[in-house]
């Protein structure tokens, strides 16, 4: 915190002293009384982007765990289906973006699908990696009291990839928020990348940086959230910490 604080008040001082044009470097001062002005504006247009990243996260989430799950049970299919994802990571955003928009037009679909396609694959190989993480001994274990295969997923392997699973989701919070971002940038009606379009074309880098801090600020409250949720659902981890 003390780093952050020292880097904004050299920032200050040094567009402060020099006098450089505030179309080329504004100050942190100026940038956050043109933010609290344009708050209404940036509230909104920061709704937008939250709906997306929300929605379009929650699909990737949805998606990874069944695929994750399918490629357990069916070992083939991890063979089949991990390349094509590994493809689909090397798309660049910049060409992939504008393609989904003109595909699914300006609404909040290509949003959606293009948070998903960022987020998915993180928390894909999170997961794979955490079932196969899981003790040996344990399933061997279950398996010889009679437990079914899915009785042993759901009691050894899934809890196993528990740690893998926050990793990536962390990962992937951080990657949800400017994938919704870059959609709009592509073309959108709504929302912080169309907000950061049109105060680039008007000179105003100020404003630039305001939705860029607030964008910041909704990456750092998801991150966040995920940290709670894994505090909530792994409450054996803090037990762990906690001891001397």
């Amino acid at each position: 915190m003390l780093s952050v604080t020292a880097l904004f008040l050299g920032w200050e001082a040094y567009v402060q002293l020099s006098g450089i044009s505030p179309t080329a470097l504004p100050a942190p001062s100026r940038i956050l009384v043109q933010g609290i002005e344009q708050r209404e504006a940036l509230a909104e247009h920061s709704l937008a982007t939250l709906q997306a990243t929300t929605f379009g996260f929650a699909c990737s989430l949805s998606a990874a765990f069944l695929f994750s799950v399918l490629v357990d049970f069916f070992r083939p299919l991890r063979r089949a289906l991990f390349p094509v994802f590994i493809i689909t990571q090397t798309l660049p955003l910049v060409a992939i973006a504008p393609l989904i928009v003109l595909w699914f037009g300006f609404g909040l679909t290509p949003k959606i699908v293009l948070v998903a396609l960022v987020t998915f694959f993180p928390m894909l190989v999170a997961l794979a990696q955490g079932y196969e993480a899981t003790d040996r001994d344990i399933e061997a274990l279950l398996a010889s009291m009679g437990a079914s295969r899915v009785r042993i997923f759901l009691s050894a392997r899934l809890p196993s990839a528990l740690p893998y699973f926050f990793a990536g989701l962390r990962i992937s919070i951080t990657y949800a928020v400017v994938g919704a971002i870059f959609a709009e940038y592509a073309g959108a009606a709504k929302g912080l990348g169309i907000y950061i379009l049109n105060a680039k074309n008007n000179f105003r880098p100020d404003l630039v940086l305001a939705a860029v801090g607030v964008s910041a600020t909704l990456t750092l409250t998801l991150f966040g959230a995920t940290v709670l949720v894994q505090r909530a659902a792994m409450p054996w981890a803090r037990l762990a910490e906690s001891k001397p």
